[in-house]
Formats: structure tokens, C-alpha cells, sequence
């Protein structure tokens, strides 16, 4: 999840059931939000849920409606996953989780005047 201009929060799930997905939006996002998403049928729930909730509809071509677009998270992907698979190139399951932090952490920073590596023992201090 990502907030237009703001951070991003990436946690690895089992699958993207409602059962998986829903209880993370309301764990991360304040209710009566607009939230964007693609036309996956696990986020239909969302308006019953107290948001408002806008779609694209990728599978018709579409990516920009309005308002409406999903292209900052899918660039925060993109970013994931050819970094794991142009640097890290290959990832099991137990490290996940860690190496989809480290890109939300640069993702976050990414603006900063500091440099990344002080920003780092910032964090560590």
C-alpha cells in the first residue's frame, strides 16, 4: 500500500483472498479513505467497509481513470522485483519479508537530502 505521496507499507501475504487482504487495509488505512486498486474482485468489499474506493481496469486496457491509477505501487513492485531479480536473483520464502523492507525503507528515503547509508545509522542509533 502506498499513499500518493507519501510511504510505502509492502507486507508479504500467503495469497490475496479477502480473508488475507482486507484485514491489512484496515489495519493501514483510516476509514472513509479513497482507496485505488486494480479490478481484483478481493477489494469489492471495500465501499460495504466505509471507504471510498475507486478502480481501474487493467484487463481493458485501461490504467488512468481520472484520478484513478494504481502506477505508484506498481512502480514500487517493478522496483522489488528487479532488484531481486537482477541483484538478489533468487529469494526464498524465510527472507521475503526482509528484502521487500529494505525496498520500502529506500522507497521511503528515496527523497531524503541525507544520504541512504546515514540515514541507516540513524535508524540503528
Amino acid at each position: 500500500m502506498v499513499q500518493r505521496h507519501g510511504k510505502v507499507v509492502a507486507t508479504v501475504v500467503t495469497d490475496v483472498s479477502r480473508a488475507t487482504i482486507l484485514p491489512k487495509v484496515q489495519e493501514k488505512v483510516l476509514p472513509r479513505s479513497l482507496v485505488y486498486s486494480d479490478e481484483l474482485p478481493t477489494y469489492d468489499p471495500l465501499p460495504q467497509m466505509g471507504y471510498q474506493h475507486k478502480r481501474v481496469h487493467h484487463a481493458a486496457k485501461v490504467y488512468v481513470q481520472g484520478t484513478a491509477h494504481t502506477n505508484t505501487i506498481e512502480g514500487f513492485w517493478s522496483l522489488v522485483k528487479r532488484g531481486i531479480g537482477r541483484v538478489n536473483h533468487a529469494v526464498g520464502a524465510k527472507y521475503l519479508q526482509g528484502y521487500v523492507n529494505s525496498y520500502a525503507f529506500r522507497w521511503n528515503h528515496r527523497d531524503d537530502e541525507a544520504p541512504m547509508f546515514l540515514q541507516v545509522l540513524r535508524r540503528l542509533g
